[in-house]
């Protein structure tokens, strides 16, 4: 079974809080949105394997520490995923951005893939997918096995709000991927929505209804 990896650090907390109101503009929400994820994908990428170099300091000759040829690609599932990845590609400039949009079917109300663009070299990367909020679970879901049916193996599933019912879900569907989130909510409500919560992410970010 997957880990579920709360990042309970005080800046975090302190900035989910403020995201999490309800008289916080699109502006701010933007803003906060993107300081989380960079402060979340500290945790995330602390596993990274380092190798070591000999270097020139100014002083002396030593020999010092980098990351050892790991490559890494964020993917944010569309739309409100997009809020995230700058915060990230901001820690890890050397990134790779990949996109996975979906839909549900208003009939079979099954996801549909709709957009799906990865980096060529997917099945060498570590996957990073990204969205605010993990609900249901069933989006989430769906964008893990539409990127793992291009190739990728090693996922990461990271995300700033988590409801029990969206984690046992991925839990079971993908018991290979680890979930990251800021914060694990009380419950879905009647119409799905995780309470507390924070509303639409995807609404909040760019100021729709």
């Amino acid at each position: 079974m997957s880990e579920v990896h709360v990042i309970d650090h005080p800046l975090i907390q302190h900035k989910l809080t403020h995201l999490r109101k309800e008289d916080t503009g699109a502006k701010e929400f933007r803003e906060l949105t993107d300081e989380i994820a960079t402060l979340m994908a500290y945790e995330v990428t602390r596993d990274l394997p380092l190798k070591e170099i000999d270097i020139k300091t100014p002083v002396t000759e030593t020999t010092a520490k980098v990351i050892s040829g790991k490559k890494l690609a964020v993917v944010p599932i569309l739309r409100a995923g997009l809020g995230m990845v700058d915060g990230v590609v901001d820690l890890i400039p050397t990134a790779k951005v990949g996109h996975i949009g979906l839909y549900r079917d208003p009939d079979s109300l099954e996801p549909v893939e709709y957009y799906c663009k990865m980096p060529t070299d997917i099945e060498a990367r570590e996957l990073i997918v990204v969205d605010p909020m993990l609900a249901t679970g069933g989006t989430a879901e769906a964008a893990l096995e539409f990127v793992k049916k291009r190739g990728a193996s090693k996922i990461r599933f990271m995300c700033l709000v988590a409801a029990p019912e969206g984690i046992e879900r991925l839990q079971v569907a993908h018991p290979d991927i680890d979930i990251y989130t800021a914060a694990v909510d009380e419950k879905l409500n009647d119409h799905a929505y995780i309470e507390p919560g924070l509303g639409d992410a995807g609404d909040r970010l760019y100021g729709t209804k």
